[in-house]
């Protein structure tokens, strides 16, 4: 039996008309702050920092429940999708399960 669940997920954003690494972070820091204040989550902005047209945004979570991760991290993709000024190219989601209690004895 396992003891919980980490989700991860992974989104790249796409901004070709973007010209220069300040205006991409003005559209991306903020959705990343949010995203921090309204889900239980942990968001870091993973790849792309130097590029100023596309960047690879990371959000994981745990629990002990599968479906609470799973809609979390939903929530988290949808709200991700409806809140920027730039398009998502590609979404993966990866849930990961933790411990297992006969690994204890």
């Amino acid at each position: 039996m396992s003891l919980g669940y980490v989700g991860v997920l992974t989104v790249r954003l796409e901004m070709p008309w973007v010209g220069n690494l300040k205006e991409k972070r003005a559209m991306v820091r903020p959705v990343v702050e949010r995203l921090k204040s309204r889900f239980p989550l942990t968001v870091a902005r993973l790849d792309g920092l130097d590029a100023h047209d596309w960047e690879v945004i990371g959000v994981a979570t745990l629990s002990n429940d599968y479906g609470w991760v799973q809609e979390t991290l939903k929530m988290a993709a949808d709200y991700i999708a409806s809140e920027g000024e730039y398009t998502v190219v590609s979404e993966s989601v990866e849930i990961t399960v933790i411990g297992d209690e006969e690994d204890e004895e």
